[in-house]
């Protein structure tokens, strides 16, 4: 049986790269940027919706389709969303198209945020009726039940099932930006403990947990991001999501160093890749 590597004997180079890089000034070219323009949790958790659902395929298309939709949303997605029907969102996002993402999925979306809100008070309350074990999928899986169940027909690509084994990555994103709360990530679910939070895997943290000897999964899939969480929860049982900016940058960033990280752990270099 594969047993994953301990990190224990590399806290000190996590930590250095956690000080070096948990910075606001490497957050670019990360969608989570457009969080920082809504110091209301009640606009934030909407954009933060958003900017993680568009968050695949390259980054310029990303940033792009993002910016285009909060930008019919100014000054408040809250504000937006509430005085909107679903016919209101389906004209207004017509003609909108992100990959394999239509406007009417997005307003499908929408609506669904729009009515949990209406009967939750708010997408952390929603998310918080879900009960979870060590991990939060239970609570995940029940949040995206409830906001495709408004749905008129469903739009299941940009919110998908945990338990159908997709790794989530982009709702594992959305949860790391709103559970934590530090330099980089703004925070403001106070009710969802960052201890059950999963490492939202990519490309670039699927080819790091290899690297580092912490997966030996053949795809980035769920049980891929449960491995390495569990690795990373080891030295960091609080807190397991901890290093997964920082090292992301590794992956994603032209001004870091994946190469010299990897030789401080004494482990072979690993290529970039684009996600």
């Amino acid at each position: 049986m594969y047993m994953t590597r301990s990190l224990k004997s590399i806290i000190p180079q996590l930590e250095s790269l956690y000080a070096c890089y948990n910075k606001r000034e490497y957050v670019f070219p990360d969608p989570l940027q457009f969080l920082y323009d809504y110091p209301d949790l009640r606009d934030r958790e909407i954009a933060g919706m958003i900017a993680s659902a568009l968050a695949y395929g390259g980054v310029k298309q990303i940033l792009g389709s993002v910016s285009r939709v909060l930008e019919k949303m100014r000054p408040s997605p809250y504000l937006f969303l509430m005085s909107r029907d679903l016919g209101d969102l389906r004209k207004g996002l017509e003609g909108f198209k992100h990959r394999f993402t239509t406007g009417d999925d997005l307003a499908q979306m929408l609506w669904g945020i729009k009515r949990a809100i209406e009967d939750y008070g708010s997408l952390e309350a929603c998310f918080t009726q879900g009960s979870g074990d060590q991990t939060i999928l239970p609570a995940l899986t029940a949040f995206v039940r409830r906001l495709r169940g408004y749905a008129e027909q469903d739009y299941k690509f940009l919110l998908p099932y945990p338990v159908q084994q997709s790794a989530c990555k982009r709702l594992n994103l959305y949860l790391r930006w709103m559970v934590r709360k530090d330099e980089v990530d703004p925070g403001g679910w106070d009710r969802v403990p960052r201890s059950k939070l999963i490492v939202p895997i990519d490309l670039h943290m699927y080819r790091i947990g290899l690297a580092l000897g912490i997966t030996e999964c053949k795809q980035a899939d769920l049980k891929t991001a449960l491995e390495i969480t569990s690795a990373f929860r080891e030295i960091a049982p609080d807190d397991p999501v901890k290093y997964d900016f920082v090292l992301t940058r590794l992956g994603i960033r032209d001004d870091t160093d994946m190469e010299g990280f990897l030789r401080t752990c004494r482990l072979p270099e690993v290529a970039r890749g684009d996600s």
